[in-house]
């Protein structure tokens, strides 16, 4: 991204710290916790900060902030790093953890302690947090916080070593129990955790929290600029106040921008598993939730998502995104490069009387209307055809502007035609439309008339039967995520199954990307929407198609109706 589009407030702050020293050289990070997968509010995070290192020509280093063993998962650090480079993005050097700075964390833990500004504390999980106070009233000093400095290194090696269970005892910073920040109420440096970790194993079974790890990670890493979201806001009196207090040679600064807060969605990964341990959705990359592997799933483009991160911007304002906007990124993408071809979801059956049942024509269509270079492909046309069974009425109603009996339609590519009569089933469900097909129409306007609407359809001998999976909204509320019984609003509607067709001679081209998640194959089928394979549950003989979007672009039509008004 150049200058012009990319520039913010951080951008500003970054431009001063040039001014006034010309050798600084930037250096960002990712900080990403491997305990979930990826979800579009960590995509804005990841093009700041990479789109920032590639822009003052730093660097941006990927750490994976892996200090609690208990919740953390090597399948869901290789997600993470599967998607930044999806994204487009390539990290400084390797990869780098919080754990390959255990050793020297540890070390900095015992120099609090030597200058007595930490302790080893006895109470438990429930009365820290009864100690602390609330914001109304300051905390209490835990007995145990005169410890002598002796006695708590003592003490601390015995954590170290094993010698207590796990929430016998922790590591908290010694500060101020009456401060009005709450977090610098004798905050947890360290706790215990008997668990292996996917990086050291079994070598330590006390483990530093984020707070304590975060910033003497960034300092060790000299970086310039520690970008994180507003909650974090807080933090930063602790970030300052460890760097200040342990013998760092590097002091980096905190900054905070707005995190990313989309309609209808859930990005809390607590909540996002919630879901997935109900069952509710299929995993972390079910194209109903905005999850990066979610959004792949169901068609978005990497650079779809990087246009959708620039277009909100980088802010200190916490705000509602419309998913509109998010829809409105893909679908101006796809509209540009998706093929398009003709699918019927729910076929009704068409007879065309007037044709002989070897009838049998080819015609050769557009891949895309506006793009040639995107070549074309056939399709057949005989006397028997589908077509939607919503573009059928058997009585016509004024407006309506699709097949009704005695009425006129013009097929996609094709002929008009006009409905004669219905054959119903014995439960009175239609189950073939008999029309007439007017031969001398084919490319040509109907004479002395208004030209018909028209309709897609495909040949009876040119259906390959698919799976259609259209995807609605998960929540039926725009802000769930506020909501305490947030599963009370699940949209029941969420995900909905259809059975029916498309041209099977689209089959050869698409049977190379069906299980292919790096180039994905997307169709605009016509009249329908936008839609690409699932990767995943689609097998060679059984295609299944996921709706990346609709058509209707109701970002597009809400932001000129406001310009018109």
């Amino acid at each position: 991204m150049n200058n012009k589009k990319y520039n913010n407030f951080i951008c500003q702050i970054i431009n001063e710290d040039l001014n006034k020293n010309k050798n600084l050289s930037l250096r960002t990070r990712f900080p990403p916790e491997p305990n979930g997968h990826l979800h579009i509010g960590h995509a804005k995070s990841i093009c700041l900060n990479f789109e920032l290192a590639h822009l003052y020509n730093g660097k941006c280093n990927l750490r994976f902030d892996d200090t609690n063993p208990l919740k953390e998962n090597i399948k869901y650090i290789n997600s993470i790093k599967y998607d930044i480079s999806w994204l487009g993005y390539k990290w400084n050097g390797s990869v780098r953890y919080s754990s390959d700075y255990f050793f020297k964390l540890y070390q900095y833990a015992k120099q609090l302690i030597y200058k007595g500004l930490a302790y080893v504390d006895n109470l438990t999980k429930e009365q820290i947090r009864e100690y602390r106070g609330t914001l109304n009233t300051p905390g209490i000093n835990s007995p145990y916080r005169n410890r002598t400095i002796e006695e708590n290194i003592k003490l601390f090696k015995k954590m170290k070593n094993g010698e207590y269970a796990e929430g016998e005892a922790c590591l908290r910073a010694k500060i101020d129990m009456s401060s009005s920040s709450i977090i610098m109420r004798d905050p947890v440096l360290y706790r215990i955790r008997f668990m292996p970790h996917h990086q050291t194993k079994n070598i330590w079974c006390i483990y530093p929290t984020y707070d304590f790890a975060h910033c003497l990670s960034d300092s060790l890493e000299k970086i310039t600029h520690s970008l994180c979201t507003l909650e974090f806001q807080e933090n930063k009196f602790l970030y300052n106040w460890i760097l200040y207090n342990t013998n760092v040679e590097y002091h980096p600064k905190q900054y905070e921008f707005s995190r990313l807060n989309l309609e209808f969605s859930i990005l809390s990964k607590r909540k996002l598993k919630i879901l997935i341990d109900q069952n509710i959705i299929q995993g972390w990359n079910d194209p109903r939730i905005p999850t990066i592997s979610g959004l792949r799933r169901k068609g978005y483009t990497a650079s779809a998502i990087k246009y959708f991160c620039q277009k909100i911007g980088i802010t200190k304002q916490n705000t509602l995104i419309e998913y509109s906007l998010l829809e409105h990124c893909i679908r101006k993408e796809l509209n540009q490069t998706a093929i398009r071809s003709m699918a019927i979801l729910e076929p009704i059956k068409i007879t065309l009387y007037n044709l002989d049942e070897n009838h049998k024509e080819i015609f050769v269509v557009p891949n895309h209307p506006n793009n040639p270079d995107m070549g074309t492909h056939e399709i057949i046309f005989t006397n028997i055809i589908y077509i939607e069974r919503s573009d059928f009425k058997e009585k016509y109603e004024t407006g309506y502007k699709r097949l009704s009996i005695g009425k006129e339609i013009r097929l996609r590519y094709a002929y008009i035609i006009q409905a004669t009569k219905i054959e119903k089933d014995e439960f009175n469900n239609i189950i073939n439309i008999t029309c007439y097909c007017d031969t001398t129409s084919l490319g040509k306007k109907p004479k002395n008339k208004k030209n018909p609407a028209v309709i897609h359809w495909i040949s009876i001998h040119n259906t390959l039967p698919v799976e259609f999976r259209l995807y609605d909204q998960l929540f039926d509320i725009k802000n769930p995520e506020q909501q305490k019984n947030f599963l009370s609003y699940i949209n029941p509607k969420s995900l909905i199954k259809k059975h029916g067709f498309i041209e099977k001679t689209l089959a050869t081209m698409i049977q190379q990307y069906i299980f292919n998640q790096n180039n994905q194959l997307c169709f605009q089928f016509e009249r329908i929407g936008y839609f690409c394979i699932d990767y995943i549950d689609s097998q060679k003989n059984y295609l299944v198609f996921n709706r990346t979007v609709n058509l209707r672009d109701l970002w597009n039509l809400k932001k000129n109706k406001n310009t018109n008004n």
